[in-house]
């Protein structure tokens, strides 16, 4: 590997991508010339010789010359951006702003002077419009009306100056849950927790526990058919759900069914229902039960009021569920992988593909009448969460990325960088970098697309939420991309437009009435979290990382916009890490880069530390007697300003074994494990809502408690 000449380092700093950075442990690195040149590939950068580097370094401006407008332009509300209009010089041109509620204002031209350029053999000039400072939120459309040419027009985007906190939360604290919907099994799952198993959980924890939120795993959909990803943050969609989380039972067709239907229908739910106990989540037994079991349902058809009621789902929904519902089909008959299919059947536009539509209108039905029931049955948990008590109710995870060969890699494969994955490099999560296997969004093709495909996801999982967690938040002001073929440490940072992809969030986010949490975790550049507070996103402490000065971080410095917890998916519950259990997984699965014994050393002084901590506060602080320690760890963080306490439903339990290591794929049997008791049996949500600990764990921390 090579260092980067000044040519191509400053061509790959013209994109956006990191010709250098600082690791976890301080140290400055240059990334490779080999690296770069594989990125700015991706990017559609013409890097294949040293004069095609040259040419393209002196072509950047030539990017905006050869646009009448701007892609996209993001604005907060007050702003008044400039704006430049490309036209052959001389020609005369007007601006028309076309507001989202139909009415439609003229933009007045500021003068503004800047040389014309020869852009591919025409003299072109730059025009300056100024945007006014009384744009209501939302989403608009600039046109441009220019003499002798097609109307050209650019998306703009009127975002808040700051996402306020959603009623209540801004004058106190609220205590919540945070569960992985699938280890929820119940006496009427089909061997993986359901959404009336989440509805469950959210009632008994608002009724019983005085918690006011409930955070989720991702429930974005997965593969069709088997073998289904167990992993719910490598989707293949981020717009749509599994419908694995589906109870079947809940349909209000069911009991219009005839005996015979219903009779088939008990009899796949009895088989499905005895995985639940099962040692390991079986996805792909249970969701073979629970298909034929919709497939019943669905074949016996609708009223005329719930037809007219899908039919308006379909038509909100749009292109976008057509797609995802013609990639399902597709799935069915071709598998999985969309890149193994014929070439014809490679892009959602293609003729082959309207064919396909044509010929399987039924198949295609089927999977968008799934996405209608989901809809209906999460709106349902969030309102009996709220009837239960909870102020925010259900609050949902958003994935980094999909599945390569998934929905969205095939519907959205213009908006996506080809031959990249998305990771994160060495930290302390893991010593040796991560690879996730994710294409990234092209940030240049989301401006183009006016940032549609994100807007859509993000009004998706913001429906019928109190909130949402945005995983690896960093990716939002810039990601890893690591070329394939190479290793996790050989990748580079890609910078994003954080102003749009924040703004972006901020304005969805209020219009759900929603709060947004981002998880700040690893290596961070210290402006994100200051433009998260600017913007009103709260952060995400994990007790175990926040230090200062070598001790473990006083209540009274933790953030006040955060959502602060002991443990993490990625770290094994309180009991288990006590145990080291992280440590020792680490060593057995090739992840540690110091000895096992320097490891566990460093680990144990960190909880004798934490331990020290919370002597000092008069709290419990013996780890072997791990209940009291365990509950006097999440009373030192109820003494602090964090606004959301967030309470592991595995350390309800005492459960030990971490749900998912990151780093590995097949080594561990990650997303995989059932929720289990201290003594390692399987424990039910029935189990859970039964137990006393519970109530003695979450009921102190709750403001005036």
């Amino acid at each position: 590997m090579s260092a980067p000449d000044p040519v191509l380092a400053e061509l790959a700093q013209a994109y956006g991508v990191a010709t250098d950075f600082w690791d976890w442990q301080g140290v400055h690195t240059i990334v490779s010339a080999e690296s770069i040149a594989a990125v700015l590939t991706a990017l559609g950068v013409d890097v294949s010789s040293a004069d095609a580097v040259a040419r393209s370094r002196e072509e950047i401006w030539l990017r905006s010359w050869r646009r009448t407008l701007p892609p996209t332009i993001v604005a907060r509300v007050g702003w008044t951006p400039w704006v430049p209009v490309h036209v052959p010089h001389g020609a005369q041109v007007r601006l028309e702003l076309a507001l989202e509620d139909g009415a439609k204002i003229a933009v007045r031209q500021v003068d503004h002077l800047v040389a014309p350029r020869e852009v591919d053999g025409v003299l072109t000039g730059e025009a300056t419009f100024e945007l006014p400072g009384d744009l209501p939120l939302g989403w608009h459309l600039l046109w441009a009306h220019v003499e002798g040419a097609e109307p050209a027009y650019a998306t703009v985007v009127v975002t808040p100056n700051r996402l306020e906190l959603p009623a209540g939360l801004e004058h106190r604290r609220m205590v919540g849950l945070m569960a992985q919907v699938y280890q929820l099994r119940s006496a009427n799952s089909y061997g993986v927790g359901d959404l009336a198993d989440l509805a469950d959980l959210a009632t008994w924890g608002a009724a019983e526990l005085g918690c006011d939120w409930v955070l989720v795993n991702p429930l974005h959909a997965a593969q069709a058919q088997a073998p289904m990803e167990s992993s719910p943050y490598l989707p293949t969609t981020r717009r749509f759900v599994n419908p694995l989380y589906l109870r079947v039972e809940d349909i209000p067709e069911v009991a219009y069914l005839p005996p015979d239907t219903r009779a088939a229908i008990a009899e796949l739910a009895s088989t499905a229902q005895a995985l639940n106990s099962g040692e390991l989540i079986d996805r792909d037994a249970a969701w073979q039960a629970k298909r034929a079991a919709l497939q019943l349902v669905y074949d016996a058809g609708l009223s005329p009021r719930r037809q007219r009621a899908s039919d308006g789902y379909r038509e909100r929904e749009g292109q976008g569920l057509i797609d995802f519902a013609t990639w399902c089909a597709l799935s069915d008959v071709h598998g999985d992988d969309w890149t193994a299919w014929p070439a014809p059947l490679q892009r959602p536009d293609s003729p082959q593909v309207a064919a396909f539509r044509a010929e399987h209108p039924r198949e295609i039905g089927f999977f968008a009448w799934l996405q209608w029931i989901l809809e209906d049955q999460l709106g349902a948990t969030q309102r009996l969460a709220k009837e239960a008590g909870m102020a925010l109710g259900v609050v949902h995870d958003l994935a980094v990325g999909v599945h390569p060969s998934g929905a969205d890699a095939w519907g959205l494969a213009d908006a996506l960088a080809r031959g990249m994955d998305v990771g994160a490099p060495p930290d302390q999560f893991n010593q040796v970098g991560q690879n996730w296997s994710q294409p990234p969004w092209r940030p240049d093709r989301l401006a183009e697309l006016g940032y549609a495909p994100y807007r859509e996801m993000l009004r998706t999982v913001l429906r019928d939420a109190g909130g949402i967690r945005v995983d690896h938040i960093i990716g939002l002001f810039r990601l890893w991309w690591i070329p394939q073929g190479m290793r996790p440490s050989e990748g580079t940072y890609v910078h994003y437009d954080h102003e749009a992809l924040i703004g972006i969030l901020c304005l969805e986010a209020q219009r759900a009435g929603a709060v947004v949490i981002g998880e700040d975790l690893g290596v961070v550049q210290p402006f994100a979290r200051d433009f998260m507070k600017e913007r009103g996103i709260l952060g995400t402490s994990i007790l175990w990382f926040e230090w200062q000065d070598g001790r473990p971080l006083a209540p009274e410095g933790y953030r006040e916009l955060c959502l602060a917890s002991v443990t993490t998916h990625d770290l094994p519950p309180t009991a288990g890490y006590l145990e080291l259990a992280h440590v020792t997984l680490r060593k057995e699965l090739g992840l540690l880069t110091r000895e096992l014994a320097v490891e566990q050393a460093a680990e144990q002084a960190a909880i004798d530390k934490v331990a020290r901590a919370l002597h000092e506060r008069g709290l419990a602080h013996d780890p072997t007697q791990v209940e009291e320690f365990v509950a006097a760890l999440h009373r030192y963080l109820a003494l602090s300003r964090a606004k959301l306490i967030g309470v592991s439903v595995p350390d309800l339990i005492g459960d030990r074994r971490a749900i998912n290591q990151p780093g590995t794929d097949k080594e561990y049997p990650n997303w995989c494990l059932p929720l289990t008791g201290a003594d390692g049996a399987l424990v039910t949500l029935e189990d859970l809502t039964a137990a006393a600990f519970p109530r003695e764990l979450v009921r102190p921390l709750r403001p005036g408690d």
